[in-house]
């Protein structure tokens, strides 16, 4: 998301954390055959998972993105839907496939194919590789570009379909599968997919719609989303395209003078975007729409935090303060209840040794904003829009490269109770996720014309997502954490739970 999940406003609600073979008060029947498909396997799902990270599409280079949709449809034709087609977005294709399997209960399942950047040069080990490490703690490991965002969890549940496949066994659930391959440039054409009058048919029949995800903590504590910020990316930029004021192309500094200087008309349109506190945004009108968080919400979060430790949760984001050095409930809060405003790069000019006494040509920041309920994506940047005009920033251009409105999922949703009775049944703690401060697309599928529960669901864990060195565990050195092949036989427990839970 992936804007990977920032999982800091949690609760606990149950006690005790045992990731061994499972206890038979699971609905999943016969769940030892499954389990046993699972394990024989193995080896063939790391490959599957290697295989996979050898092929990066990165929509934002336009890199692989017709094989990407290819070999997801081959994917998901082999773990055993039945039909798997390719559908135009505007953009990078997505996939559509379904999987009947005689049930009366369809769960959707949303996917990404497409990964970020990466530098070879930044890794300890080839990006591409899926090379397999031990991780002193942890244990073994497979690091790649997309390990845990998100080829690892999903493959771990394309993995408990080969199992039903492999034990000649139906789902309990029928499965309607969407994937992009644009969601790492904020799923710019995701509307258009999910409109297409198939797609639209197919996910009208489903209960609901799940991610695959890793959600464990390092003490073995499972999480359950209850939703996600929303996330609008553009880019501002000045300069000789924008404005005749400014020159075509880089000219001596002298001429600063009486030629302007774009980039200091793009610092000057920043600096009006947010108080100067440096975070508080101050785009015209932009908390008028902004929910607060519920008594509910609350209690979430500082249930969640009671055992939780101050310092480590600063260290796990590298400062030693918070803003306004506010405590960690606080600051907790600030983080699933806050709209933000943030600069993610600035380029103009020359940047290399010395100096090059030049007025530049050309000044350009990349943005993002992060939304909470009740905003959205066509809100945002109208406003922004509206708050540059009013400014007399007309030579300041707006490109919006894509993003979606915040999602949220009641707690006693039927998608919710599948999950937490998955849990429960395998003795694993839980917390609910009051709202990710990262981002996913769930509001293309909460909001209308589709109005379905999301949620995200995943044992195991990983990190370094958008980062050097992204991991994904798949053999656990803790019995409490789950390896890929636990991951995968949880998945297959869910689906039995969500046949369960939607039949009531």
């Amino acid at each position: 998301m992936r804007r990977m999940m920032i999982a800091l406003a949690l609760v606990t609600v149950s006690a005790s954390a045992v990731m061994a073979a499972p206890a038979q008060t699971s609905a999943t029947p016969k769940r030892a055959a499954l389990a046993a498909a699972i394990a024989a396997r193995h080896d063939t799902t790391v490959q599957d998972l290697r295989n996979w990270i050898a092929l990066p599409t990165i929509a934002a280079m336009g890199m692989n993105v017709k094989e990407g949709p290819e070999y997801m449809r081959k994917l998901a034709l082999d773990a055993g839907f039945q039909q798997a087609k390719i559908i135009e977005s505007g953009g990078v294709p997505a996939v559509l496939a379904t999987l009947d399997a005689g049930a009366p209960v369809t769960l959707g399942v949303y996917m990404m194919y497409d990964v970020k950047h990466y530098d070879p040069a930044e890794w300890q080990s080839p990006p591409l590789e899926g090379r397999l490490v031990d991780r002193p703690g942890v244990g073994q490991v497979i690091v790649g570009r997309g390990a845990v965002n998100q080829k690892g969890p999903q493959t771990a549940f394309l993995a408990a379909l080969q199992a039903f496949k492999a034990t000649g066994r139906k789902l309990p659930v029928n499965l309607v599968l969407i994937a992009e391959g644009e969601e790492e440039i904020a799923s710019t054409n995701l509307p258009n997919v999910v409109t297409n009058p198939e797609v639209a048919a197919a996910l009208k029949r489903t209960v609901g719609v799940i991610g695959a995800s890793a959600l464990q903590n390092s003490q073995g504590t499972a999480g359950i989303s209850l939703g996600a910020k929303g996330a609008v990316e553009f880019q501002l930029i000045v300069g000789g395209e924008t404005s005749n004021r400014y020159p075509k192309s880089d000219v001596h500094s002298s001429v600063h003078a009486r030629v302007e200087s774009p980039a200091w008309r793009l610092v000057k349109a920043l600096d009006t975007l947010v108080a100067d506190d440096g975070h508080t945004p101050t785009i015209d009108g932009w908390f008028e729409n902004v929910a607060p968080l519920t008594a509910r919400q609350k209690e979430i979060v500082a249930e969640g935090l009671k055992g939780s430790s101050d310092a480590e949760a600063k260290a796990a984001v590298g400062v030693g303060r918070w803003i306004n050095d506010e405590d960690l409930q606080t600051s907790s809060e600030r983080l699933v209840s806050q709209p933000t405003v943030n600069i993610q790069g600035l380029v103009s000019g020359y940047m290399g040794p010395g100096g090059k006494t030049v007025l530049p040509s050309r000044a350009e920041a990349k943005l993002e904003f992060r939304l909470v309920p009740n905003m959205t994506r066509a809100e945002a940047e109208a406003k922004l829009k509206a708050h540059l005009a009013k400014r007399g920033f007309y030579d300041v251009k707006l490109v919006v490269s894509g993003g979606y409105g915040p999602n949220e999922t009641d707690e006693n949703a039927a998608l919710v109770t599948a999950q937490r009775k998955t849990l429960d049944k395998a003795g694993i703690p839980y917390r609910l996720i009051v709202r990710n401060a990262g981002s996913w697309p769930g509001s293309v599928f909460t909001a209308a014309p589709i109005s379905l529960p999301t949620g995200q669901f995943g044992l195991g864990r990983g990190n370094g997502a958008h980062a050097p060195n992204e991991w994904y565990l798949i053999k656990s050195a803790d019995p409490k954490v789950a390896g890929i092949d636990e991951a995968s036989l949880a998945w297959v427990d869910l689906l039995y739970e969500v046949a369960a839970a939607a039949k009531k």
